[in-house]
């Protein structure tokens, strides 16, 4: 594909991708345990925003709540944490140059988690406000992305393998230190919500809880959009970035901080989902190439519209259980991982 039929192509791509979103936010809102029509929907929707005086209500109350205070910010939510986890997961492969790389494989949501549960354990957490979660969160996050790339880092230029090796290990090492506070803790209800966050999921959708990550995920594309060109540019090498203009470690350090700020955001209110920040940036170069231009608002589409998928079969595939969502996206995400290692190592 030349430059110009690529460029072509790509609002096409975001067309199909806003497209699929929508569609499969409106199945989202409409799809439950609990049948409501979509003309029912629509309308209890429409009389939230306009008033009785347009829309004469006929549902009931029951109705009313699942569509409006519970599936609809669900879904919001889900969409704003797909979308950033697909952020931090284009940040975090730009900053190592490596396409195995996302917030699960290098220890970013272990890290997340793990200060969630500290402040949870030690905290009072209930006096300091709802923001005291995601800045635990973000602190975890940033210390676990630091110490991997440092670990990584060694004395010489940042290695691949070495690179997931030390996600891994670091992910361990969090994982037990998680496990330590939940079993000394004098709370035995800690238990449940580490669990929670361990397999991912948006039940505790409020629309209360989707204003700091809201604002966060529009606070960090509006700083990371001017960036693309830089990104495109680090891509090429730390040497060859260097010439052309670019701080790389002032860059790195950005990009380190916005991943893990994103992050930190993102599990605080949804727990660990796994794979998603590794496949949607893989994706979306797949269908735009490799310009950063263009990989972002197309993986902000794909990683919005895929975790309002998975949210979405999680509530539906079993009922009256809800399946939690890092399950469902681990059993897309893990043989997608396999492929992409395998593809990966025969290119090098």
């Amino acid at each position: 594909m030349t430059v110009r039929e690529s460029r072509r192509s790509f609002p096409a791509v975001i067309g199909v991708a806003a497209v699929l979103l929508v569609v499969l936010m409106v199945a989202g809102v409409v799809a439950g345990s609990v049948g409501v029509g979509v003309e029912t929907t629509f309308r209890i929707l429409a009389h939230r925003v306009f008033g009785p005086a347009v829309v004469t209500p006929d549902w009931t109350r029951a109705q009313d709540l699942i569509i409006a205070d519970s599936r609809l910010p669900r879904v919001l939510l889900a969409a704003v944490v797909g979308a950033a986890l697909s952020v931090v997961g284009t940040m975090i492969q730009a900053v190592v140059r490596n396409p195995l790389a996302g917030p699960g494989i290098l220890g970013v949501s272990a890290g997340a988690s793990t200060g969630a549960v500290v402040a949870l354990r030690f905290g009072p957490t209930q006096g300091w406000g709802p923001a005291v979660l995601p800045m635990a969160a973000f602190i975890g996050a940033l210390v676990a992305i630091i110490t991997v790339v440092g670990v990584s880092r060694g004395t010489g230029a940042m290695d691949p393998v070495r690179l997931i090796l030390s996600g891994v290990a670091i992910s361990a090492v969090l994982s037990a230190v998680t496990s330590l506070l939940v079993l000394t803790a004098p709370d035995p209800g800690l238990a449940g919500q580490v669990l929670q966050w361990t397999l991912g999921g948006f039940g505790g959708a409020r629309w209360d809880v989707l204003v700091i990550p809201v604002v966060t995920l529009v606070v960090v594309l509006a700083l990371l959009v001017p960036l693309a060109r830089r990104l495109n540019v680090l891509l090429t090498g730390d040497e060859s970035a260097t010439a052309l203009g670019v701080d790389v470690p002032r860059l790195r350090v950005i990009l380190v901080v916005l991943s893990a700020v994103l992050t930190g955001v993102m599990v605080a209110v949804s727990g660990v989902i796994g794979f998603l920040g590794l496949m949607v940036p893989h994706i979306s170069r797949l269908l735009v190439g490799a310009d950063h231009r263009r990989v972002l608002p197309v993986a902000v589409l794909i990683g919005a519209a895929f975790a309002v998928g998975t949210d979405m079969v999680a509530r539906t595939v079993a009922p009256p259980i809800e399946i939690p969502v890092g399950i469902v996206t681990a059993l897309v995400g893990g043989p997608y991982f396999v492929w992409l290692l395998r593809r990966t190592g025969r290119r090098l």
